[in-house]
């Protein structure tokens, strides 16, 4: 290796090669809008903006090989390229694996103090990102904006960050991180509170989720600081909020867990039988949506002009196959009955299409018990779970 090398491109060049995460980006995501091209060269100014995480991976693109050069040189180009991969794949079914890059391993490269006043701009860019025009899995709050899964991801780099921050001795970016973080977290309390206020049920089981989520997402990236006192100091409101750390932000997150554990802990799964099918990645209205309530999803997959029946069988064999592996689950009972729904009198031929053995766990006594289930009186269920659980 040629010394004169910087130390930036010797430590990012064990990491997943730039081309290779724009063609996964490419293969989840084929249907996401290709951005104007930009004249803008620097990586801060091409993540500028609800839309920046396109305009990083189209100036990847049109770039080349040069500007995969410079993305494979540098730690800030490379952690904005991770950003923009992840907020653009982490709902789709095949997200890009960068979690351990952008929430801790790309932050240890930063040794110099002064290079992190970048990094945290890129960060704070990151969590400008629209999530919307990639995520099916949302919440609506009533003056508070939209809850997701990606404020999860934010907030683990917003941690990272911190926890960098403090080692390296920056108590402005530090305290800086602190009310960035603590402005989100009172926001999902909030959120909770309204739902719960306006006895907006299903949407409270699905804010339970998010928060449980990111939470989680949270402690992942406090896994990954120095044990030090400062550092203790620093995650003790902000660590185990969905265990045993209940009192901050009003005990939110910890009845959010609550909720979750009770009512859609068996949905937390990554959907791994969808995962091999291609014809589920080639458009934004085919994202899943939050399990377990996925009637709607399962109705449009037996409608949607862009599928063809051979697709559907295959869809359908992939969901009564979660049926069986994923136990406790009810999504993917709900997105079958959704299916059967929208298909009418065309499900025996996508049935006649799928494996023997998904055709005779398709007539599965109690399979088809939980699909003739109503959605009405599904939904009634999961509402009345809810409330035993707010009583307890």
């Amino acid at each position: 290796m040629d010394e004169a090398e910087p130390q930036s491109a010797r430590a990012i060049r064990g990491f997943v090669a730039p081309q290779t995460l724009l063609n996964e980006v490419q293969n989840t995501a084929p249907w996401l809008p290709q951005a104007e091209p930009s004249p803008a060269d620097d990586i801060l100014d091409l993540a500028r903006g609800p839309l920046g995480f396109l305009a990083i991976l189209a100036g990847c693109r049109r770039e080349g090989a040069a500007r995969q050069a410079i993305a494979g040189d540098r730690t800030l180009d490379y952690f904005g390229l991770c950003l923009a991969c992840h907020h653009a794949t982490v709902a789709t079914f095949v997200p890009t694996d960068v979690d351990t890059k952008i929430r801790g391993l790309l932050w240890r490269l930063i040794k110099d103090p002064a290079l992190l006043d970048a990094m945290i701009e890129l960060t704070e860019a990151f969590c400008s990102w629209d999530v919307a025009s990639v995520s099916r899995r949302t919440v609506c709050v009533p003056h508070l904006g939209l809850f997701a899964g990606h404020h999860g991801e934010r907030l683990s780099v917003l941690v990272a960050a911190l926890g960098r921050a403090i080692h390296l001795g920056r108590a402005d970016l530090a305290e800086r991180m602190r009310d960035q973080i603590a402005a989100e977290l009172m926001r999902e309390s909030q959120g909770l509170t309204a739902l719960l206020d306006g006895r907006d049920e299903l949407d409270v089981l699905r804010m339970a989720a998010v928060m449980t989520h990111n939470a989680g997402d949270i402690d992942q990236s406090i896994s990954f600081w120095p044990q030090s006192p400062a550092h203790a100091a620093a995650a003790g409101e902000i660590r185990r909020l969905a265990h045993e750390n209940v009192r901050p932000w009003n005990g939110s997150f910890a009845l959010a867990a609550r909720i979750y554990r009770v009512t859609l802990a068996p949905e937390g799964h990554r959907n791994y039988p969808l995962r091999p099918i291609r014809s589920l990645r080639q458009s934004y209205d085919f994202l899943i949506e939050t399990a377990p309530f996925l009637d709607d999803w399962g109705e449009r997959m037996a409608r949607d002009p862009r599928l063809e029946d051979s697709d559907r069988s295959e869809i359908l064999e992939a969901l009564i196959v979660g049926c069986r592996k994923i136990q406790g689950q009810r999504g993917y009972q709900r997105a079958a009955a959704g299916m059967v729904q929208g298909l009418g009198n065309r499900v025996e031929a996508v049935v006649s299409g799928m494996p023997a053995r998904a055709r005779s766990e398709f007539k599965d006594a109690g399979l088809r018990k939980a699909m003739a289930v109503p959605r009405v009186s599904f939904e009634s269920s999961m509402k009345s779970m809810l409330r035993k659980v707010l009583r307890d």
